[in-house]
């Protein structure tokens, strides 16, 4: 049984994940005090222009809030300019370009890591909003700055009614049962479905640390792209045993069940159908925002074993594995790698979110080959034990 966590109220993860995740919400007072700071008003108006950042600036018209309009990055400051008295910032995988945010991640050790989508911070001067709406994945709302106000309703789904003509899937209404008002360090968890509807009581910003889930039709299209990089499964099949003649403008049931027994047959071969589910699995949100690596050698990381440097998985990369037969294998940033047995242990641990010491014991040649090959792709990178 594991120990309760401050991050939810003092309940368990078990307690958490069996009465509460995709089912309920959970309000936790001061559940994340570190979180408070991190970022002011400004950093994220200045994140926000820059030209590599996911970002949407959201306006309520001042004649009639019930108008809104939505302004995708790029951004420049003169999207800012002659602003409307409510309107919202939201700034994408902010957690890519701030370690301290970045490590608040191991705040939910309870939530695999694939199931991660990046952390989301919302700007709004007093009375800004995003409207009444409802997520598909789960949330973990934190308040880092100012105040939030929140009112949660009923559950919803894609059959839900949507305000028309606006830029934004907006509930007409919600049935509120819920309101609060969030103060720095405090959590509120919603779980997919439920609608919700933030509004600044003052100056603020709310992180959203979400998590996805893979829908079927993206597991699909990647089969597909896997089935497509084979060569075998170009040749036409094996036409069916034929015994009479039919009419040559129809497709008989047994015809049809023959072509699909012959495609079920190649997606139950797990190999491929899980090589292609990991492969997405491990693909990155936002891979323009992997950095690109300085290229480093063996020479170069021999150099460097015993002056304290951390390996830890780069912010904006993906790195999962899968436990087989005994045997671990890796997936990062979309596809498979090849790792040496000796260096399997260490990257299974970096995986699980710790940092490893690059030192001595890590001087074989064939562990050296590997780090260096995952810091050139930017799947790890070197983190001085200092920071």
């Amino acid at each position: 049984m594991s120990l309760p966590l401050d991050v939810l109220g003092g309940i368990t993860a078990e307690q958490f994940l069996t009465e509460y995740w995709q089912k309920k919400p959970l309000l936790v007072r001061n559940a994340l005090p570190e979180i408070a700071d991190i970022l002011v008003p400004d950093d994220v108006m200045e994140l926000a222009l820059d030209e590599n950042i996911t970002a949407r600036l959201i306006k309520q018209k001042d004649k009639d809030p019930n108008q809104w309009s939505v302004k995708t990055s790029p951004l420049i400051k003169g999207d800012f300019q002659k602003m409307p008295k409510l309107w919202t910032l939201l700034v994408q995988a902010v957690d890519h370009y701030s370690f301290d945010l970045a490590e608040l991640w191991k705040k939910f050790p309870f939530i695999p890591q694939w199931r991660r989508d990046d952390i989301m911070v919302s700007y709004a001067p007093k009375g800004g909003s995003v409207g009444q709406h409802f997520d598909f994945y789960d949330v973990f709302l934190v308040q880092g700055f100012g105040h939030r106000r929140w009112q949660l309703g009923q559950m919803c789904d894609a059959e839900s009614e949507f305000v028309e003509g606006q830029p934004l899937k907006l509930l007409p209404n919600i049935e509120i049962n819920f309101d609060e008002v969030l103060a720095p360090g405090d959590l509120l968890y919603v779980p997919p479905g439920l609608a919700h509807y933030g509004v600044a009581e003052d100056e603020c910003l709310t992180y959203s640390f979400g998590f996805r889930m893979p829908n079927i039709a993206d597991m699909m299209d990647r089969v597909s792209d896997k089935f497509v990089e084979d060569q075998r499964l170009r040749n036409p099949l094996l036409d069916v045993l034929r015994h009479k003649s039919n009419p040559i403008g129809q497709v008989t049931q047994a015809e049809l069940d023959y072509l699909k027994a012959e495609l079920l047959a190649q997606l139950n071969q797990s190999d491929v159908l899980e090589d292609a589910i990991m492969s997405l699995m491990a693909e990155p949100k936002y891979p323009e925002n992997i950095p690109d690596a300085e290229a480093i050698g063996t020479g170069d990381l021999e150099e460097v074993l015993e002056q304290g440097y951390l390996l830890q998985i780069e912010p904006a990369s993906r790195l999962i594995y899968l436990e087989q037969n005994n045997q671990l294998l890796f997936w990062a940033n979309g596809e498979s790698i090849c790792i040496s047995t000796v260096f399997t242990p260490f990257l299974k641990q970096i995986a699980d979110g710790h940092a490893v010491a690059l030192n001595p014991q890590l001087s074989e040649q064939e562990i050296l080959e590997d780090i260096a090959g995952l810091l050139n792709e930017s799947i790890l990178m070197l983190v001085p034990t200092d920071e």
